[in-house]
């Protein structure tokens, strides 16, 4: 698991409910804005089904590396915050290291016990689509990938 995601975790899991939620708000307010030319492409291809807030994501490979952009609707702040945390943690990752990121995640980071059931089965969501996208990308440039 690439260490800037293992370091999210932790800060997370060893923190209270509240500060957890804190610490999601201070995320989504830290998502970068989509470049100008994926604003344009926001659509039913790159937008995560699972998710009941319109999260739009795109995955591209800069050499070896997985670049990962997204969109989350600020009025989602828990959602963009999980979005944005992602992204952080995963962003210039090799894609094995992507597909190392635990599929529990949400419940690593803690936060089943801040969100609700539908919320949680969303944002599992957003990593499944990510390690979907990001193999799809490293075969795409390669001709093969490990999973």
């Amino acid at each position: 698991m690439p260490a800037a995601l293992d370091a999210i975790i932790a800060e997370l899991r060893d923190a209270d409910r509240q500060e957890r939620i804190e610490l999601l708000i201070d995320f989504a307010k830290n998502l970068p804005p989509l470049p100008a030319s994926l604003e344009a492409r926001k659509d039913a291809e790159h937008r995560v089904e699972e998710c009941q807030s319109p999260v739009y994501l795109f995955v591209d490979m800069i050499g070896d590396r997985v670049a990962l952009y997204a969109d989350a609707p600020i009025e989602a702040p828990t959602v963009r915050g999980f979005v944005s945390l992602v992204l952080e943690g995963l962003n210039g990752s090799t894609p094995e290291d992507v597909f190392k990121a635990p599929a529990d995640l949400v419940d690593q980071c803690g936060l089943t016990e801040v969100l609700g059931m539908l919320r949680v089965r969303g944002l599992s969501g957003v990593l499944r689509r990510i390690k979907r996208e990001v193999a799809r990308a490293a075969v795409a440039q390669h001709g093969s990938t490990s999973t």
